[in-house]
């Protein structure tokens, strides 16, 4: 039984979910527990995605949950279109949507959501490559768990069904194709724009990555090449939680240039942020990379600087860049993850 072929079905697509517990409830009210429809497809591996909102509200790690019902059909949420089997849970804080959708139509939708159809076909082939070795890296490791990773920028974006042409023979082209390094699926970092350099891991996460070296690369494509942000020094208090600021300075530097450490200095005290953290606090578009140089005035901070996300692994706006200059895929993902090797995935 499928949703999507009784009247039920149709009004459900119709639906437009604006508000979390009545429309989630309507849905466990015309759906019983339903099984998983089985793919025929020997690419027939799933994911689980944990549709997020804006305010990125995930589980407790000690949150119950409970399973109010599961459907396979369609539904909305906020203007975007989920097909797959719905499992909607119910925990202490709240609700929870979790779609879970064949591998291979969920890479389709990243790359979508990532970069969009007017990228060029190599540009849209790598996109599917990283979004699928990710996904996959993020299935084993999550593999007991309710979900395997989220729609947001927590991991990457999933904004629902988007299927394009030029989009879904990217995919096909290279279907089940992941990275792999020694013959395990890589953490396939990536970020929008690295202005010009990216970052080394460690500085990000603390950690090192054989396959993940910082390279030179040209992304002067991107809207956000160079830009500049001038913050008002409230917004800056309010996001540090503190009062009174009246000097912020970078106090030392990444390995590639980036701030790193900045010193602040309020009426309540003086104090060390990471640049990454101030960045996550005033929110990831306010602050569009830690590669910037600051500019104190009287009411303001003036941040002028480089690139677009946390700069590892991939920059997606240099592979556009290469792209155009005659480079394939296998060589734009060799470049950016050194000593990997492409195969196919096997996995369920």
């Amino acid at each position: 039984m499928r949703a999507r072929s009784a009247g039920k079905g149709a009004f459900l697509r119709r639906l437009r979910l604006t508000s979390w517990m009545p429309a989630v409830l309507l849905i466990v009210a015309l759906f019983p527990l339903l099984p998983s429809a089985v793919q025929s497809s020997p690419l027939s591996a799933k994911i689980k995605v944990l549709i997020l909102e804006e305010n990125y509200r995930m589980p407790g790690n000690d949150e119950k949950l409970v399973l109010l019902g599961n459907t396979e059909g369609e539904f909305l949420m906020n203007g975007a279109r989920y097909s797959g089997t719905i499992e909607v849970w119910k925990g202490e804080k709240g609700l929870y949507i979790i779609n879970e959708l064949p591998l291979e139509e969920y890479v389709a939708d990243v790359v979508a959501s990532e970069v969009g159809m007017n990228w060029d076909l190599e540009a849209l082939k790598v996109q599917a490559v990283i979004a699928r070795t990710y996904a996959v890296y993020r299935k084993n490791a999550a593999s007991n768990s309710r979900f395997h990773l989220t729609s947001s920028v927590l991991h990457q974006v999933y904004k629902g069904n988007n299927t394009q042409v030029q989009i879904a023979y990217a995919v096909r082209e290279t279907a089940g194709e992941i990275l792999t390094y020694e013959g395990k699926p890589i953490e396939a970092f990536y970020h929008s724009t690295c202005g010009g350099k990216t970052e080394n891991p460690e500085e990000v996460f603390g950690k090192s990555y054989p396959y993940l070296k910082s390279v030179e690369s040209n992304c002067e494509l991107s809207p956000y090449w160079l830009w500049e942000r001038k913050i008002p020094k409230e917004e800056i208090e309010k996001a540090l939680g503190l009062k009174g600021l009246k000097e912020m300075r970078i106090l030392s530097h990444t390995s590639t240039g980036r701030a790193k450490e900045l010193a602040v200095e309020a009426a309540s005290g003086k104090s060390v942020v990471k640049a990454t953290e101030l960045r996550k606090l005033l929110g990831w578009s306010r602050l569009p990379s830690t590669n910037f140089t600051m500019k104190e005035e009287a009411d303001a901070v003036t941040f002028t600087g480089k690139g677009y996300g946390h700069g590892v692994g991939l920059c997606q706006w240099s592979a556009l860049q290469m792209a155009r200059e005659g480079k394939n895929y296998r060589e734009i993902l060799s470049f950016f993850y050194p000593g990997t090797v492409i195969r196919v995935y096997e996995g369920n």
